[in-house]
């Protein structure tokens, strides 16, 4: 069977973390060899170019940068249709939410789509209530719908009432994960660097991560306890401003983006990792999956959707109630002053990981969706 020609709306593609822009490159890397892929983003900067990405050509058009995860690029739709014209796609991807790449999609004759449902839009309500519409007819007319977990499904305003669930497949997200299983180079590094007993969070800094309620929760541990948080976003200089504040200045180390290769160092490093979403905004959280991986044990937040389930609490970390500062350094303190526990809670997140979330489900699963909608 031929390999089928797919055109992916891949959000981003750039040094800047982001969880759809992550789970996008882990699915091309593991497809490549059996897919034709062409990889079409935005990008931050008022600049066109083509390179290769994982062995996929990855086209990034020229963008205006609203706010760092919303980014007008008006010549999107125009590169759609010329590279269908060039030679013709099979399917299309699309990865919700990204309005963006939902309008070039509306661009390209009737090519079939799917989308992998990543999460629902709780934020700018107002623009929201116009997109509503064009979403419930984006998923009603989609081939087939990818979710990672039941709670996307659930949860979603869009996605819980769709007449026809049966397009709806359950994919969990996978990612290449032996990497943070072996010894990290550049470990002893940062051991030196940052002693003492480390928290480690990472994402961009936008105000559902929590990251505000994080250092508000290490103000309440003890003096031998850092914050390592990696990332940049919108909202760096107010978190800086607020360790000032709480004279916990020294005791939190803002790393900036964190290089992918030094990624596993990070996590080990750690003797927790966090994820303090305070909004279901964060949907699934990847960087769980990678803590856990590493075997480290994680501290969440009840968020009733795919963060939970990835984090079960009491078995692979603990939960907790988001936007709680007192109750995250509650579970954090549980798991630093218990490291026994902590051990045996990232022995099992470890197996989880590698059980549940690697990348050969994903890649397998998701191919089986592409040729079940050809063959339609």
């Amino acid at each position: 069977m031929a390999a089928p020609r797919v055109l992916c709306f891949g959000r981003f593609s750039d040094a800047t973390p982001g969880g759809i822009q992550r789970h996008v490159e882990h699915l091309l890397n593991g497809l490549k060899d059996q897919v034709d892929f062409v990889n079409l983003v935005p990008s931050r900067t008022w600049r066109s170019e083509t390179s290769e990405r994982f062995g996929v050509p990855t086209v990034a058009r020229a963008g205006i940068n609203v706010d760092g995860s919303m980014v007008l690029s008006p010549g999107l739709p125009f590169s759609a249709r010329t590279l269908h014209r060039q030679k013709p796609f099979d399917l299309v991807h699309l990865h919700f939410p990204d309005p963006m790449s939902h309008l070039a999609a509306m661009a390209l004759p009737a090519v079939p789509r799917v989308i992998t449902w990543h999460a629902d839009i709780f934020r700018h309500r107002a623009a929201l209530r116009l997109y509503q519409p064009f979403l419930r007819r984006a998923a009603e007319t989609a081939a087939a719908i990818i979710v990672p977990t039941q709670a996307h499904i659930d949860n979603s305003p869009v996605l819980s009432v769709l007449p026809d669930k049966g397009k709806i497949r359950i994919i969990p997200f996978g990612f290449d994960l032996e990497r943070f299983t072996r010894p990290a180079q550049g470990l002893a590094g940062l051991r030196r660097r940052f002693p003492g007993r480390i928290v480690f969070s990472l994402g961009r800094h936008v105000y559902y991560k929590g990251f505000d309620v994080l250092l508000k929760a290490i103000a309440r541990l003890p003096a031998d306890v850092s914050l390592v948080l990696g990332g940049t976003g919108p909202l760096t200089a107010e978190l800086q401003d607020l360790a000032a504040r709480t004279s916990i200045g020294g005791r939190v180390h803002f790393v900036g983006l964190v290089d992918d290769d030094a990624l596993p160092a990070y996590y080990q490093l750690c003797d927790v990792f966090c994820l303090p979403a305070v909004s279901r905004a964060e949907a699934f959280g990847i960087v769980q999956v990678e803590a856990m991986a590493a075997g480290r044990p994680v501290i969440s937040t009840k968020l009733g959707n795919g963060v939970d389930l990835v984090n079960r609490d009491g078995e692979t970390g603990f939960t907790v109630e988001p936007g709680d500062p007192q109750a995250l350094a509650d579970a954090l303190s549980r798991l630093l002053d218990d490291p026994g526990a902590a051990a045996e809670l990232g022995r099992t997140g470890r197996e989880r990981a590698l059980t549940e979330y690697g990348l050969e489900r994903m890649a397998r699963e998701t191919l089986d969706t592409y040729r079940d909608v050809l063959g339609r």
